[in-house]
């Protein structure tokens, strides 16, 4: 198979603050995605999974605890000076150091989104407290630009699972949950994160030919899902052994080589913006009273009433809510008249 064009990816075996200070500009990176080093011994975590590493790559570099709050500072700088304004930034994190990294990203212009959290399966397993499962999606953005999020790019505004619900509500909660992969008999480096965790923030947070970032490429997972789907990658990584081994795997593939296999909606749902006509306005409030005499819940006549329309829920409650407003000052207005004449 034929090797991808240089300008795909830039990727470098070197430690991540020199590493962006060398070779990506200020205002260069449109999507940034990395799972930072644990920082709690995470070269010994396999003790806690009962887990064999016969399969996974040494080399594993850790940051030191005391070092690891200055360690985040840093490294979130160099993020922030190379997302370009309108930018998104994505920072995975455990608890035992998301202190230390919050308390980095308010010393920034960067603005929080989303806090969301991801639910795997298999935790660490305890006996004296509560079994750790979940991890941290800080969502952030760097004000200034255009930001891109694509609302329905993996479900539409109809779409609805067995039961009637809206999928496009349910993918976009801020609680996602994802299995980890496991790759028995595989090569692999000791956490890798799901192909289903980055494909959905890649797909939501960027556009074909966008460039992501990651300091962290760990085991090449976000270089491989943002060539996959014809996104150009920048990152570093400083375990030579896996950085030569997902190297080679990496120049194997094609750009765009999972667009055909994912779904995307390519009739993307946009909301209608521009003002409501008269005309407009007095249907909509017919058929809002028509349809309550049917359905007798606001709700649901609503979320019906967006798939007639085109319009967003709170654009026709809002709407229904000026035109109750003003048939209230008519009839006012037209009582007050009466008592006038007599």
């Amino acid at each position: 198979m034929p090797k991808p064009d240089p300008k795909w990816f830039r990727i470098y075996p070197i430690e991540c603050i020199r590493g962006a200070q060398k070779y990506l500009p200020d205002d260069s990176v449109d999507l940034f995605i990395t799972d930072p080093p644990f920082g709690i011994e995470g070269d010994q975590l396999y003790r806690h999974y009962h887990r064999s590493e016969k399969y996974v790559l040494d080399g594993y570099v850790e940051i030191a605890r005391a070092d690891y709050a200055q360690f985040s500072l840093n490294w979130i700088k160099q993020a922030e000076r190379v997302l370009r304004p309108g930018g998104s930034l994505y920072i995975l994190s455990g608890y035992s150091n998301l202190a230390d990294i919050l308390n980095a990203l308010s010393t920034t212009r960067l603005k929080l989104i989303n806090h969301i959290i991801w639910k795997y399966n298999f935790g660490v397993y305890t006996t004296r407290k509560y079994v750790s499962s979940h991890y941290h999606i800080l969502y952030y953005i760097k004000p200034g630009g255009k930001v891109t999020f694509n609302t329905y790019i993996r479900y539409g505004p109809k779409d609805r699972d067995k039961r009637g619900h809206s999928l496009n509500y349910a993918d976009r909660e801020d609680v996602w949950l994802i299995n980890r992969e496991y790759k028995p008999g595989e090569i692999k480096n000791r956490n890798e994160l799901p192909t289903g965790l980055l494909l959905k923030i890649i797909q939501y947070s960027s556009k074909e030919g966008d460039l992501i970032a990651d300091f962290f490429l760990g085991g090449f997972s976000t270089a491989r899902m943002a060539l996959g789907l014809k996104r150009r990658i920048a990152g570093f990584e400083i375990n030579n052994q896996s950085f030569n081994h997902h190297l080679k795997e990496l120049q194997l593939l094609q750009p765009g080589y999972l667009l055909s296999q994912i779904k995307e909606n390519k009739e993307l749902f946009v909301p209608k913006k521009k003002p409501w006509t008269p005309e407009e306005a007095s249907r909509l409030y017919s058929r809002f009273y028509e349809l309550y005499q049917q359905l007798k819940i606001k709700k649901a006549v609503i979320t019906h009433l967006q798939e007639e329309f085109g319009r967003g829920y709170f654009s026709i409650l809002n709407q229904i809510e000026k035109l109750k407003d003003k048939q209230a000052s008519l009839i006012t207005s037209a009582h007050h008249s009466r008592n006038q004449k007599k």
